[in-house]
């Protein structure tokens, strides 16, 4: 009969690797990982690994197999690894206390990642339902535009409220919806929306800021506008504008409010969530803007027009 063959103490890495049914590399990506620390090299320049290496490398390879990633593994290894190179004596059932809390840990991590899968999967849902732009946008906007005719709204129109969203918040751009529900349901003042904004388009580099066509361009938005408000008071919409910010207070009571943002501050600011961050002024100034000297003067006396406006009508009161 022959004797019952000693095993040895240690294994090269090939052998360890052969064993648990991975691949030598799979182990030194382990060790980069941080999922398995890393055995000093003996005399002849070669790691050796022995029991507790091969029972954590166990653990992760069935994990992995089981479709967790290697950073959950990881993050849940981390103070109570099966197995681990501590030396600590499993003959005492300490070990198998160490794989339920992993095993507890790695659970609360799928549960998270399930929750944030299905909320992926809503977002998708509601992309497919509603379009993928206007899916993308938030439910009150997006809510707000529900009663627009099918195929009114633009490209245009919602590439607008995304940034006024990023700006000012779904308050903001919801309130902003309203200006495209009126222009989706009145034509002729969809067109004279269109005829205004080519007219600025015009105003390029080739125009100078004293043109007279700069002024008389800023005097035909102005009496746009002025329709546009016309047309928005008529259909009931400040009293819809109304009902948002009512509700909004309600969502968002004062004392939920974060505190105002630190001014060294690098970090950006999300309006949605009121998070900290940088200004509403400072994000507009930060992004690009391709316009004219001719077409900013425009804009500049078009709001000095509507502002002269307000203040005769304020005093006339």
């Amino acid at each position: 009969m022959h004797p019952f063959p000693t095993p040895p103490r240690h294994v090269p890495i090939g052998d360890a690797a052969a064993f648990v049914g991975i691949t030598p590399r799979a182990i030194r990506h382990y060790h980069q990982v941080g999922l398995l620390p890393e055995r000093e090299r003996g005399s002849d320049g070669r790691r050796r690994y022995g029991y507790a290496e091969i029972i954590r490398l166990l653990w992760i390879r069935r994990m992995a197999d089981a479709g967790i990633a290697l950073d959950d593994i990881r993050d849940a290894f981390d103070g109570a690894a099966p197995g681990g190179a501590g030396g600590g004596d499993e003959s005492e059932g300490g070990g198998e206390d160490e794989v339920a809390g992993v095993l507890a840990r790695l659970e609360d991590t799928l549960a998270a990642q399930e929750a944030e899968l299905q909320q992926k999967r809503a977002s998708v849902q509601r992309m497919r339902a509603l379009g993928s732009r206007l899916g993308l946008l938030d439910d009150l906007v997006s809510g707000r535009l529900e009663g627009a005719p099918e195929g009114s709204l633009r490209q245009d129109d919602l590439d607008v409220l995304l940034v006024t969203e990023r700006i000012f918040g779904p308050l903001g751009a919801a309130v902003q919806a309203g200006r495209f529900l009126a222009l989706a349901a009145d034509p002729a003042l969809r067109a004279e929306s269109d005829r205004v904004d080519a007219a600025e388009e015009a105003l390029d580099d080739t125009v100078a800021v004293d043109d007279p066509r700069v002024a008389e361009v800023a005097a035909e938005r102005h009496a746009f506008e002025t329709t546009l408000m016309r047309v928005i008071e008529e259909s009931g919409q400040l009293e819809d504008d109304d009902a948002l910010f009512d509700a909004w207070d309600e969502l968002h009571p004062p004392e939920d409010a974060d505190p105002a943002p630190d001014a060294d501050t690098d970090t950006d600011s999300d309006p949605a969530t009121g998070s900290r961050g940088r200004s509403a002024a400072e994000i507009i100034r930060s992004m690009p803007y391709d316009l004219s000297p001719a077409r900013r003067r425009s804009m500049e006396l078009a709001a000095r027009l509507g502002a002269s406006v307000a203040y005769a009508g304020h005093q006339r009161t």
